[in-house]
């Protein structure tokens, strides 16, 4: 279930459901096209096994590692403070080619958004124009409306689980304070005494927790305050953010780790955006944009902290984000990046990078990709073999396993952020060997690096021979055991 079902994003992910569900293929200019999921970690990208018989690669598809949900089984449903149906919102997005909008309107037009909570206070005033859809009623009345929804789709559907995610306009940051909610009760209390400082997307990070529903967070707002992963972790309801990290910041983290890790300082990174679609819009308001600001700025703090050859504690590079609204540009966001570093004796280098991509483009297969990982973590446990007699767990309710696709990670307390993209991905890549019984990827290729190649079949110096395990070279290792 989408929040902002109606938005470039909710209108784009489900046109690309669609499309790819019916093998959907349309006309451009360039020639015929067809649906495909491109962008997409679990669908388009590839994971390493280990070595064949002669010492090749073998990589299989990531959704191939275990039983992962296909997307053609996923139902969409979802709210929007705009009554525009599915189809209609496609087309006022602009973001899919004419001929296949037109090949998709037979499945959209009948599709349309619930009525979702509208509150000038937190968005733009500029979206006001768009909220003729809105549920009445105090908050808790509209918390109560919420969770009716969610089962009713449930129920009406047959679905195993209800996945929520919130592609609205970015909310301004609320207020934190005692009594309000810092605690789960707290928070409780203030909803039912209609408090003002309670925003929209916390309400329905609340109604899908006590529904026991997974929430993701795509937009910075800071929806998780203290109270709301105080009542995640009391449900048992998994929880996951903040904001979808899609193009230029997902390119951030991987230069400033790049430099960082080679021993060069950043020591300036300024990031210029512009773009012309309602996100675009509703960020050009002061308050909504210092979300987007936070949750941009803080992407390559740990980078810095890793490193204290170059930096001193406490010290950072200059970043600077802006963030324009041109609205002839669409959803084809434009950024340029500059990033300064110390190098030898005093000199520097400058990288300036200019990236153009289509928002909803990028966004979309994240979101998929969001829903099906999350869906997975359910059926996930382990244990600790450190403990004797200790029992199978499930993850913490704070899924930071999903960090590779969000700008701000959202990770349980007092634990270390990561936003390096390439431990990100390992992460989820060794998770889920780990089901599997296979050991990390090390890449130190030692098979490849001895004096004489070690080949299948063939025991290496001082071990007791090589074996096969799953059609993949074991490697011998102390005492005889393998691994394969």
């Amino acid at each position: 279930m989408l929040v902002g079902w109606g938005g470039n994003n909710g209108s784009t992910v489900t046109a690309a459901l669609i499309a790819n569900k019916h093998g959907l293929t349309w006309e451009t200019k360039e020639g015929t096209r067809s649906a495909n999921w491109y962008g997409s970690l679990t669908q388009s990208s590839t994971v390493r096994l280990g070595s064949g018989p002669t010492g090749e690669d073998v990589y299989v598809p990531l959704c191939d590692l275990l039983p992962m949900v296909s997307p053609d089984d996923l139902v969409v449903d979802g709210w929007d403070i705009s009554s525009a149906n599915l189809a209609d919102a496609m087309a006022r997005a602009k973001v899919l080619d004419w001929n296949l909008q037109q090949k998709l309107r037979p499945f959209m037009v009948n599709m349309k958004p619930r009525p979702s909570i509208y509150d000038p206070d937190f968005i733009a005033a500029n979206q006001g124009s768009r909220a003729d859809h809105v549920i009445r009623g105090s908050k808790w009345q509209q918390v109560e409306q919420l969770r009716q929804d969610i089962k009713d789709f449930k129920k009406s559907r047959d679905l195993d689980q209800v996945i929520m995610l919130w592609t609205a306009s970015t909310e301004r940051f609320c207020d934190v304070l005692p009594g309000l909610n810092d605690t789960a009760d707290s928070l409780l209390a203030a909803i039912k005494a209609n408090a003002s400082e309670v925003s929209p997307s916390t309400l329905f990070a609340v109604a899908a927790i006590l529904e026991g529903c997974t929430y993701i967070n795509g937009s910075p707002q800071n929806t998780f305050v203290p109270g709301c992963l105080e009542l995640a972790e009391r449900h048992g309801a998994f929880i996951a953010g903040d904001d979808f990290k899609s193009g230029q910041t997902k390119l951030k983290s991987v230069l400033v780790d790049f430099l960082v890790s080679a021993g060069i300082k950043p020591v300036s990174i300024v990031s210029y955006n512009h773009l012309g679609n309602n996100d675009g819009k509703n960020l050009s308001s002061a308050k909504q944009f210092r979300s987007k600001e936070i949750s941009k700025s803080n992407v390559v703090d740990d980078m810095v902290e890793s490193n204290r050859i170059l930096y001193a504690p406490g010290e950072k590079p200059d970043h600077c984000v802006v963030i324009k609204y041109v609205p002839y540009v669409g959803d084809s966001k434009r950024a340029m990046d500059e990033y300064t570093s110390e190098i030898l004796m005093g000199g520097h280098n400058t990288l300036v990078v200019h990236n153009t991509c289509e928002d909803s483009l990028l966004a979309s297969p994240i979101i998929l990709d969001l829903a099906l990982l999350a869906e997975l973590c359910r059926r996930i446990q382990f244990r600790s073999l450190d403990e004797p007699g200790a029992g199978f767990c499930s993850f913490h309710p704070v899924l930071s396993l999903l960090s590779y696709l969000s700008k701000a990670p959202l990770v349980p307390p007092g634990t270390p952020v990561v936003n390096a993209l390439a431990k990100q991905r390992a992460c989820v890549e060794n998770v889920l060997k780990a089901c599997l019984g296979l050991q990390p990827e090390n890449n130190m290729l030692l098979e490849h690096k001895l004096e004489r190649p070690l080949m299948t079949g063939q025991a290496a110096p001082g071990t007791k021979g090589a074996s096969k395990v799953n059609g993949l070279v074991g490697r011998p290792v102390q005492n005889g055991a393998v691994k394969a």
